[in-house]
């Protein structure tokens, strides 16, 4: 009886590392193959809350020759062991350098993982990331995301704050592996980076887009300023790969074009209100009715109504402005 027990246990615990990172309610993530050297694991397009653990951007490595770079590993400390178990799966090569895409805590705190691996990993992000995470952006993220998952132990004793700050068009070279920045000065948040890995022609958004769920606009934010960065993309040649910030990475009509067309609905309807003298909520039933599209995405109803609220901000000081 003993014996069996034995060989249960190890099933189980076999079965489960073969399966990927597993969340009751959500299911099981793995990293999946994208292109050559290019691995992502898409997490459920959800807010957080205790069944995902905090668990929700995507996560992505790039295999170098000698070692990996690591994009956004996570929202936790305790999510950051669950993703390394992940990424050993794919390689047992070291892990050399890992990049944050901005300031939310749900994109980086798993940084504390990797660290505690790696004492010495080099972590990049934008210049303005670091000094408002030291700034307390950091414990407020930890709060919030404490609140909701339950799941920060380990993660704020000290925060594994980024240690290589970069600016809007550095380039850097990571066991042949290569990346340009680029920084757009406010859109989702003001402190993010989009990452373009040049090898294989891939560019990791950040919450700069989302597919499935929608996003918060702080006062550190701006959605016409998002609007912009994305209408600048579709404008460019496109790249092989687009990976977002929350939700299944594809082509650039495919990833870019539901979020902008969302956005320029928000900004649409919020100038109508203004306009004619309404206030922004007066305006989401016809939004509501327009983006009937959405209506699935996480979150929707709730997030649209502050999405109009903020451009409705965002007009009223331009108007100021121009006065």
């Amino acid at each position: 009886m003993k014996r069996y027990l034995i060989v249960w246990t190890a099933l189980l615990f076999f079965a489960g590392s073969a399966f990927g990172l597993t969340l009751k309610k959500y299911g099981t993530f793995h990293f999946e193959k994208q292109l050559e050297n290019v691995y992502v694991m898409h997490g459920p397009v959800v807010a957080p809350d205790e069944a995902n653990e905090g668990f929700m951007n995507n996560p992505a490595i790039i295999e170098g020759e000698k070692g990996l770079i690591v994009i956004d590993p996570g929202g936790s400390y305790n999510v950051g062991k669950k993703v390394l178990q992940e990424i050993e799966k794919i390689s047992k090569k070291p892990i050399l350098a890992a990049i944050n895409t901005h300031k939310h805590g749900d994109h980086w705190f798993a940084n504390k993982a990797l660290l505690e691996k790696y004492p010495n990993l080099k972590i990049y992000a934008h210049e303005n990331m670091i000094r408002e995470v030291k700034g307390g952006e950091a414990q407020k993220w930890f709060n919030i995301l404490d609140r909701l998952t339950h799941n920060l132990k380990g993660t704020d004793q000290e925060f594994a704050y980024p240690n290589q700050a970069l600016k809007d068009g550095d380039k850097i070279e990571i066991d042949g592996e290569k990346f340009v920045v680029f920084h757009p000065v406010m859109a989702h948040t003001d402190t993010d980076l989009m990452i373009l890995h040049e090898n294989s022609q891939t560019l990791f958004l950040g919450d700069n887009v989302m597919k499935g769920r929608m996003g918060a606009f702080d006062a550190s934010s701006s959605i016409f300023g998002n609007i912009r960065t994305l209408e600048k993309l579709l404008n460019q040649k496109p790249y092989r790969l687009y990976v977002p910030g929350h939700g299944l990475s594809g082509s650039r009509d495919g990833t870019i074009t539901p979020y902008l067309h969302y956005l320029q609905s928000v900004a649409k309807w919020a100038q109508k209100a203004y306009d004619d003298d309404l206030e922004a909520y007066e305006v989401k039933p016809m939004a509501v009715k327009e983006l009937d599209a959405y209506k699935a995405w996480d979150g929707f109803s709730y997030a649209l109504g502050r999405h109009l609220m903020k451009a409705y901000e965002e007009i009223e000081m331009k108007d100021a402005e121009e006065e």
